[in-house]
């Protein structure tokens, strides 16, 4: 007995001696390296995110056109009861004017929202030629005061002058009196699309102008003689022809 004992022991030593290595002491599971996607094509995902935050954008703005010529309609029958009203002798003059004042309130914010309608294309281009710059200012020096900063994408001016839009008028003045036109301003302060993407916009105003263009060039000179600062965006989003303008004021931050 003790021999088929010994004889057992023998023939386990044997077989542990043919299985191989990796039987005998297993390796550590080493999990597979995930497959590394190809880079995001910067053009295509910028192009795609103007047609994406356009097309969100205009219908944001029908939504608020619907809802504000639903309060013209009830403006118009206000003031129109109110007008009978007084006819009658039931209410003061005072009465009718506040209703007139009512509907001359909503159709502004019709007209308004019609007119953002019209731009849209231009301020969703304008504010993400911003939101991408903001990225890279974010990530810089800071500026002295009066220096200028240029690349390929943008100028940037950081004008010592105290900048408010109440100042807003010298340089449509300077503009109309220069070529006899308004100042074609795309946006002014602070703008619905700027509050979508947290950009602080209520500084300054965005003018629909190529700064590398003779008017363009005239008015970054004038900004430049008066300390004005602010931001000539060459760039466009790729595959259409908005995108370059020249932001007055501040750089937006986002918040």
């Amino acid at each position: 007995m003790i021999r088929a004992a010994h004889a057992a022991v023998i023939v386990t030593a044997v077989l542990l001696s043919c299985l191989p290595a990796t039987a005998q002491k297993k390796k550590p599971i080493t999990k597979a390296k995930p497959v590394q996607g190809k880079p995001v094509d910067e053009l295509t995902r910028l192009r795609d995110e103007f047609i994406k935050a356009t097309n969100e954008y205009k219908a944001s703005l029908e939504k608020l056109l619907t809802s504000y010529e639903k309060n013209v309609a009830k403006a118009e029958t206000r003031l129109s009861q109110s007008r009978e009203l007084f006819a009658q002798g039931l209410i003061s003059r005072n009465d009718v004017t506040v209703s007139e004042r009512t509907l001359a309130e909503a159709n502004d914010k019709v007209t308004e929202t019609k007119l953002r309608m019209n731009s849209a294309d231009a301020q969703v281009a304008d504010t993400l030629v911003e939101a991408e710059a903001e990225k890279s200012l974010a990530k810089g020096k800071p500026m002295a005061k009066g220096s200028l900063l240029k690349t390929a994408a943008y100028i940037r001016y950081n004008g010592g002058a105290s900048w408010a839009l109440s100042d807003a008028w010298k340089v449509q003045r300077f503009f109309l009196d220069a070529f006899k036109k308004p100042l074609p301003i795309a946006v002014f302060g602070q703008g619905s699309i700027h509050d979508r993407w947290r950009l602080d916009h209520h500084n300054a105003m965005d003018v629909s102008l190529h700064p590398d263009g003779a008017e363009g060039q005239a008015l970054l000179s004038f900004l430049r003689s008066n300390g004005i600062p602010f931001l000539a965006f060459r760039a466009a989003i790729p595959g259409t022809a908005t995108g370059p303008h020249i932001h007055i004021g501040r750089p937006s931050y986002r918040y």
